[in-house]
């Protein structure tokens, strides 16, 4: 649950949250300086190249004192493919990388409503595609993703594994966005719990897929068929709207034969990792993700 803090965290996230009606350039600034200031505490690091991957599509190769050689995070950020960026989730690249020992490589993928479905997931294949380009070993890269970042890392590996691509040795998503149809019922169960709402829900289908069908396996990997995909590591809190969406698709991921790691962490709401700065569940669950990452990177 939420640790002793000098305002209730929920609360504070709720009221920066954007308005679905606020011009979309506003949201972003207002998301991106509110996400900033959540994670100031950065300790040591170095941005030491920006890469373009496709015109207007960016890459960072973000860098920290215990990467060791060869062992790379492929980082995809939250904001439900509207909002963004490596800047404001920097805070929490960073302590990833420091937990699992590897560099990171954060994309910036392009955004909704200018860019829509499946425009993000072509940025995504176009990042690791250039990884083993460069010689990364595709079994030293892992996928991490938040929110729709982590929408994206299961798109990423079915779209890998369709392409002949050589698959990574695992992929990690966090609070991942799984089905776009949002008919779970914790929809309704944690209404209260989580910052997140129907209506925003609602508004993430209507502006990234532009009218495409919600049922395509990209849009809800939920319908995608899973066999032959690299081991996953998901996390959810039990105070998220979508955690069974995400707990639907572990079941089925596990009975297509993937081994899937699944952590339920109690009390938490929707992308508590960020806030690693204002409660310990989130550093402890970084810690976590390290572990875990350590683990494949080094068998």
């Amino acid at each position: 649950m939420i640790s002793d803090s000098p305002a209730d965290l929920l609360t504070i996230i709720k009221s920066h949250t954007p308005d679905q009606k606020t011009p979309i350039l506003l949201a972003r600034k207002e998301y991106s300086a509110f996400y900033e200031d959540m994670q100031k505490d950065r300790g040591e690091y170095m941005i030491t190249e920006r890469v373009e991957l496709s015109k207007g599509v960016y890459g960072y190769w973000v860098t920290v004192p215990e990467a060791e050689p060869g062992c790379t995070i492929l980082f995809f950020h939250g904001g439900d493919f509207t909002l963004g960026s490596t800047k404001d989730h920097l805070g929490l690249c960073i302590r990833i990388a420091r937990a699992a020992g590897a560099q990171v490589f954060s994309v910036d993928y392009r955004l909704a409503p200018e860019y829509v479905f499946p425009a993000p997931i072509e940025d995504a294949i176009a990042a690791y595609r250039y990884l083993v380009r460069l010689g990364y070993l595709p079994h030293r890269i892992i996928p991490v993703g938040i929110s729709s970042g982590g929408t994206l890392v299961i798109d990423l590996l079915l779209s890998a594994r369709d392409m002949g691509l050589p698959l990574p040795g695992a992929g990690v998503c966090l609070s991942p966005s799984v089905d776009m149809l949002f008919e779970g019922e914790s929809v309704k169960r944690n209404l209260d719990n989580d910052w997140v709402t129907p209506e925003r829900l609602t508004a993430i289908r209507t502006v990234y897929l532009a009218g495409q069908d919600p049922r395509d396996p990209l849009a809800s990997p939920i319908c995608a068929r899973l066999n032959r995909l690299p081991r996953l590591y998901i996390q959810a809190g039990t105070h998220e709207l979508l955690l069974s969406d995400i707990a639907s698709f572990v079941d089925k991921a596990r009975w297509a034969g993937v081994p899937v790691q699944f952590e339920l962490w109690e009390g938490m709401f929707h992308c508590w990792q960020v806030f690693a700065q204002q409660v310990p569940e989130g550093q402890q669950a970084i810690s976590h993700i390290g572990a875990y990452a350590r683990d494949v990177l080094h068998r």
